[in-house]
């Protein structure tokens, strides 16, 4: 786990030192533990581990180095294969380096490390970019080929490794974090019109190829992008992996369950291979639980550190399950209490580490989760990111279930659903939601923008929107006859799960810790992926019905039979009006009248009524928040 990054300049030019200062010291809590760059120019490679003076060359790799695996001297990076055609920036970890190490070997490939990264370089120096899917892992990785002068970028299957570029002074500069690519000439600090509506509007970030930044991208999961060195703006960008949506495994529940068990159990064993400590984030519900508990398994004797959020407000403390889950396991438990003055006092750090805004104050507290580890010493910790998206465990999917239904004419199965899940005799509302999703695209959003939805904000102004191109984004239908497996792929690769994933790897990387999601492997979200729906939502609206099976005699039968979905959630609103003061000088502020976009006037009115009690304190007042103090870190221009 580490930070990469790089530069290509052509024709050849002055590499400055600020510019390689920029990728040193901006990745150093990424890799604290080792640093190394290397350039080339006329075919010659130079190297060092610091700041330099200028240099000439045609292109530049940065390394930053978090040791976990081969922790001596024979891991550092940049990394050459020995007969120096290739060289690799890599950030992240090859679960199945062990076995891609044999088969190498096998083929008469010999190593001088315990390494991953050797390991990955010699699967690409042997088979190409056909090695990604041989890999089980996370990363982001550059390989240069001297001899063909082609430069690979690369991200892994679900883009839990970030890699940002930006094309520069006819070349391409590339990295872990957005701030380095900002430090470089010609790469404006412009905000993204489009993004910057989709955040306001909806909270939806990270998705696709573009950022909140118009000049910086990120290279989608599952993608590579080949760069010519002498033609950088011709780069190709390539999807080498995709879920297959096509693919049905109609087997029985009890089937499911014991092959998902054999699939999550190889996958935790894999995630624990380190030459550091390993811990957990332990929430108390299912997914977190199941995680800890297959640790327990796989390993007796470990010695098991977990971190827990635990909300202040019992109606959202899930503290009893992590004490129940502590003393089932044996695990030595450390918990997290986090007050808005906490909030106030780390919100510049947070919202900088962070690079672009970020949907709600829960990731303050996984930020403090992050911390706690670091201070128990702990380097490598696992966690249950993606369990939802990948087993429909938000309640909202049970209305993308009844959809499927009705669209297959099991009229009484839905409304049988639609009965037990539903609060307050609110069952008809669920049918309605479920019909409408079956509606064709004009109509629903038809009805959306009767219902005063699809529409602009009136904190948000208008005509400058409307002056930049930008598209009032109408709904995405869900297509059926399977809505609920459509959904759960829209999660997983377009709107939840990759900003959710961007926050775990900045928050973790905040400090210095390898945040591993053993949820997420191409095999088990394959397979998951194409089992049916009803092994998922249960007939009685059970959620990660065949999940909860699979488990059953490893996780604790209390956590396995919970029906609450607390999720992870902190006390906002609370948070947000005990603070009203400095909320208020901050919506107010000289900051906030300098966005073009926003209109401030009326911006203050709706907070002015929710401090009043007219108005409900919502989820638009931390992104409000999160947007002004994010313009004002990164001196973005929104004019």
């Amino acid at each position: 786990m580490c930070g990469i990054g790089g530069i290509t300049l052509m024709p050849p030019g002055p590499i400055k030192s600020e510019w390689l200062n920029a990728f040193l010291q901006n990745l150093g809590h990424r890799g604290p533990d080792d640093c190394g760059w290397v350039s080339w120019y006329r075919g010659r490679c130079r190297q060092g581990r610091g700041v330099e003076h200028d240099l000439v060359g045609e292109l530049l790799f940065v390394h930053r180095r978090l040791s976990i695996l081969d922790l001596s001297d024979a891991g550092h990076q940049p990394m050459s294969s020995p007969d120096g055609r290739y060289w690799i920036t890599f950030n992240g970890e090859i679960y199945n380096y062990v076995e891609l190490r044999e088969e190498l070997k096998a083929l008469g490939q010999t190593f001088r490390s315990n390494s991953d990264t050797e390991v990955l370089l010699a699967a690409y120096t042997k088979w190409g970019i056909q090695c990604l899917n041989r890999l089980v892992g996370m990363f982001a990785f550059a390989v240069i080929d001297i001899q063909r002068r082609s430069l690979v970028l690369a991200r892994d299957f679900f883009g839990i490794k970030p890699l940002f570029y930006s094309f520069w002074q006819e070349g391409i500069a590339f990295c872990s974090e957005i701030m380095p690519l900002l430090k470089l000439p010609g790469v404006s600090r412009e905000v993204n019109p489009q993004r910057l509506y989709d955040y306001l509007y909806s909270g939806l970030t990270d998705h696709g190829v573009e950022t909140l930044f118009a000049q910086v991208r990120q290279l989608p999961a599952a993608h590579y992008l080949e760069v010519p060195m002498d033609d950088a703006r011709s780069s190709e960008l390539v999807r080498y992996w995709d879920i297959d949506r096509a693919q049905r495994v109609d087997v029985s529940v009890n089937e499911a369950a014991k092959r998902i068990r054999e699939l999550f159990l190889d996958s935790v064993r894999l995630h624990l291979r380190s030459d550091v400590p390993v811990g957990a984030a332990l929430s108390g519900g299912i997914d977190s639980s199941s995680i800890v508990s297959a640790m327990r398994q796989l390993e007796p004797n470990l010695n098991i550190h977990t971190f827990s959020y635990v909300a202040e407000d019992p109606r959202i403390s899930e503290e009893r399950w992590v004490d129940l889950v502590g003393k089932e396991e044996r695990l030595q438990t450390h918990k997290i209490y986090v007050s808005s003055g906490d909030l106030l006092a780390d919100m510049d750090r947070l919202i900088g580490e962070q690079g672009e805004p970020f949907s709600s104050t829960s990731m303050y507290a996984q930020w403090r989760v992050f911390q706690s580890a670091r201070e128990a010493g702990i380097k490598v910790m696992l966690d249950g990111q993606g369990a939802d998206e990948l087993l429909a465990g938000y309640p909202n999917y049970r209305v993308s279930r009844i959809s499927s239904l009705l669209s297959a004419g099991r009229i009484n199965e839905a409304l049988r659903l639609a009965r037990r899940v539903s609060t307050a005799g609110g069952w008809w509302k669920l049918i309605l939601r479920a019909a409408m999703r079956m509606a064709p695209a004009n109509l629903q959003n038809g009805l959306r923008r009767m219902l005063g939805r699809n529409t602009m904000p009136s904190w948000l102004n208008r005509g400058w929107f409307a002056e930049h191109g930008v598209k009032v984004v109408d709904v995405t239908p869900i297509c059926g006859p399977h809505f609920l497996r459509e959904e759960l792929y829209q999660t997983l690769t377009a709107t939840s799960l990759p900003q959710l994933l961007r926050y775990e790897d900045r928050n973790s990387m905040a400090f210095s810790i390898e945040s591993r999601v053993p949820f997420l492997t191409p095999a088990l979200v394959q397979y998951i992926q194409a089992l049916p729906e009803s092994h998922l939502v249960a007939a009685d609206g059970t959620s990660k019905a065949v999940f909860r099976q699979a488990m059953r005699g490893i996780v604790p039968d209390a956590i396995l039979d919970r029906n609450d979905k607390v999720g992870f959630p902190t006390p906002e609103q609370d948070w947000l009006s005990s603070q009203r003061l400095v909320v208020r000088r901050i919506l107010g502020g000289e900051p906030a009248r300098n966005i073009a976009a926003l209109n401030v006037t009326n911006l203050l009115r709706d907070w002015e009524g929710m401090m009043q009690g007219t108005q409900r304190v919502d989820a638009p007042v931390w992104r409000w928040i999160n947007l002004i103090l994010w313009t004002k870190k990164f001196a973005v221009a929104i004019e």
